[in-house]
């Protein structure tokens, strides 16, 4: 991507010096706590829980990032964000809405939030309560390591579906969703709704992606690094990898059949009215 002369976001808390960086997670007590893990992980971002494993393990920030790579991640994070308040305001200004800007959080290993403690083992997520996108910078390494996604613009692309859930919060989205979640009969509709709302989210990056585009900012490679990413977080995907069989009933966030093809959507129109996945 070609960011170099783009603005860096005034909206970046950074707590990386208060991380803790380790985590206990395992049985008895470990295991409530691992599960609380992947409601929230599930609710509010990118479903790791294929991730995690299981048994008795000690999660410890483990990322192979030295100081000038994070350097360079917070300057991109800092300069995508600065680029999704820049689009989603002007979409916002031209439809007659005010859009209020989010805040970033970097931290490492564990941070408190409005929803809870948050975890790295959970990906980056976005709390409505709070209006902030939490996200450890680790997860690059992560993408890169563990998801086979690599590059500045699938991490970027990460940050823009985050943001996504933010437009969801201020256009009244997530409220309206979350009361059908509590008024589902079954776990399969309440899960299906939790699908709706993260593909319309990989919309919205998508849409984020397409004004880049038009700003010629993308390079050689990029699109595919984020249709890698997307297919890399797909709920089949990650299923497979940690039980060795998929469960489409028990998906929160889509196939990655689905991801790629919402994300794709809005980046090739840029317009956020096709994202309506709940019709």
């Amino acid at each position: 991507m070609r960011l170099d002369d783009l603005r860096r976001s005034k909206n970046v808390e950074d707590r990386r010096a208060s991380g803790s960086g380790r985590m206990s997670v395992g049985r008895g007590k470990g295991g409530i706590l691992t599960f609380i893990i992947v409601l929230v992980g599930a609710y509010y971002g990118v479903d790791l829980t294929g991730l995690m494993g299981g048994g008795q393990e000690s999660y410890q920030q483990s990322s192979s990032l030295n100081s000038s790579e994070e350097a360079k991640l917070e300057e991109l994070s800092s300069k995508v964000l600065a680029s999704t308040e820049d689009i989603w305001s002007a979409y916002f200004k031209q439809n007659g809405l005010s859009y209020k800007d989010p805040t970033l959080v970097l931290y490492r290993g564990a941070t408190s939030t409005a929803c809870g403690t948050g975890q790295s083992a959970m990906g980056p997520f976005y709390c409505p309560v709070d209006q902030k996108v939490y996200l450890d910078l680790s997860f690059y390494d992560d993408m890169r390591k563990k998801l086979r996604a690599s590059g500045d613009f699938a991490f970027s692309y990460v940050i823009a579906h985050e943001v996504g859930h933010h437009v969801q919060n201020l256009l009244g989205i997530t409220g309206k969703t979350q009361r059908a979640q509590m008024k589902a009969t079954s776990k399969a509709e309440a899960n299906q709704i939790s699908v709706n709302v993260e593909l319309q989210a990989d919309c919205f990056a998508g849409v984020w992606g397409h004004q880049l585009a038009k700003a010629n900012r993308l390079e050689q490679g990029d699109v595919e690094e984020a249709f890698n990413a997307a297919q890399a977080v797909g709920d089949d995907r990650l299923q497979q990898q940690s039980r060795g069989y998929v469960v489409p009933d028990s998906f929160t966030h889509g196939s990655s059949a689905q991801r790629l093809a919402w994300f794709r959507k809005g980046l090739s129109t840029g317009n956020p009215a096709v994202c309506n996945t709940f019709n």
